[in-house]
């Protein structure tokens, strides 16, 4: 427990151990003779889980230079990073996801608030440091290669010349730069224009069964062809977990992120044994916004035995299905990118690390994100 409240304590301060030094978990006022905060502890950890609430801090100065806060801003770092609110409420979506739908996040828009970031600055506030400059501290622009091609499978031509789509057809079997899926080319233009990001393809590892169809082959031309290109412009390779749970062995890159952002307690557990240090699932599907109520990477901490992990989490703010699809957001794309100014601006405020997703098969003519995301990629220049 000492491991975990020390490690909270300077997640808080950003980083800095001297500073959380200066900050006692305690509910002896006395420890103010060799602290400068307090912060009072409201009993629960490591003993019961309770969704902590989401309220501005009572916060008490009872001397020059000394802070006592006495809501436990350390309890509900634990609470939302650890994911312990998926132990508290059991309902699940219908591929057995927590949703956003069910979380007490859902209500009056706190998901699009990072609170646990507001109580870092409160933190830093009252030891009289500075703030975190405005900016960004990493820039994630990620895909997930859940297809690469659409017609240049066996199935996938037998299914375009039954639809009568002869043409897509042949000119997709004639040069990988005429099937539909294949907007890698744009993709790597598009993300180049961002400074100082670092783009991650996360690709499929799954034996291609039921939601993990079409598995590509690794071995075949397309995905060399692609992969060449790839490491040609500089991008990093994670590992794009089966629906089913399955955890591939750790061949290229130890970065993780579960197909369908479908991911659990005992999944991130197995991610850690299996020697995974980074996780991008951390988003939910059907609303954008602060999952782990923060915008800065965040180590797992296993609410179950209460262990901290070798496992960081980098918190996933913005996924293209989840601002388009009816079942999702259902927003238009004026509302989408509203809504992704907004988000991107509470990430610069705090100095969080951003972290996107769009799909190589979303950039077609039948979504509106080949237009969106060049406009809100735009936005991160500007505010870098």
């Amino acid at each position: 427990m000492k491991e975990i409240i020390e490690y909270i304590l300077t997640w808080l301060c950003y980083g800095d151990e001297e500073a959380a030094q200066r900050v006692a978990y305690t509910a002896d006022e006395q420890a103010l003779k060799d602290h400068d905060v307090i912060i009072v502890p409201n009993g629960l950890m490591g003993k019961e889980l309770v969704v902590p609430e989401l309220k501005r801090p009572v916060v008490e100065e009872p001397a020059k230079g000394k802070t006592i806060i006495r809501t436990d801003i350390v309890y509900a770092v634990f609470f939302f990073t650890s994911r312990a609110e998926e132990l508290v409420n059991t309902q699940r979506d219908e591929h057995g996801r927590f949703a956003a739908k069910y979380s007490i996040l859902n209500e009056k828009s706190r998901l699009q608030i990072p609170r646990l970031d507001e109580y870092a600055r409160l933190v830093l506030k009252q030891l009289d440091l500075p703030l975190p400059e405005p900016g960004f501290g990493h820039i994630y622009l990620t895909h997930d290669i859940d297809a690469i091609t659409q017609y240049r499978s066996l199935r996938g031509a037998l299914g375009g010349i039954r639809r009568g789509e002869f043409k897509a057809v042949l000119n997709a079997l004639r040069s990988i730069h005429h099937d539909p899926l294949y907007t890698f080319p744009w993709l790597l233009e598009q993300d180049a224009k961002v400074k100082h990001a670092d783009t991650i393809y996360f690709v499929k590892r799954t034996k291609g069964r039921g939601y993990d169809y079409p598995q590509y082959c690794l071995w075949g031309r397309d995905f060399k062809h692609l992969k060449h290109m790839l490491r040609h412009n500089n991008v990093y390779l994670g590992v794009h977990g089966s629906y089913y749970g399955d955890i591939p062995k750790i061949q290229y890159s130890k970065m993780f992120r579960a197909h369908y952002l479908r991911s659990s307690i005992e999944h991130m557990q197995r991610l850690v044994d299996a020697g995974y240090t980074d996780d991008f699932t951390m988003g939910f599907a059907d609303q954008a916004g602060f999952r782990l109520q923060t915008c800065r990477a965040v180590r797992w901490i296993n609410p179950i035995t209460m262990q901290l992990t070798r496992l960081t989490l980098h918190p996933l703010m913005i996924m293209d299905n989840t601002l388009s699809q009816a079942n999702y957001m259902n927003l238009t794309e004026d509302e989408a990118y509203f809504l992704c100014e907004r988000l991107i601006e509470k990430v610069q405020m705090h100095h969080g690390d951003l972290c996107l997703l769009w799909h190589n098969s979303n950039i077609n003519d039948e979504t509106y994100h080949r237009t969106l995301y060049p406009k809100v990629l735009q936005l991160l220049n500007g505010k870098g």
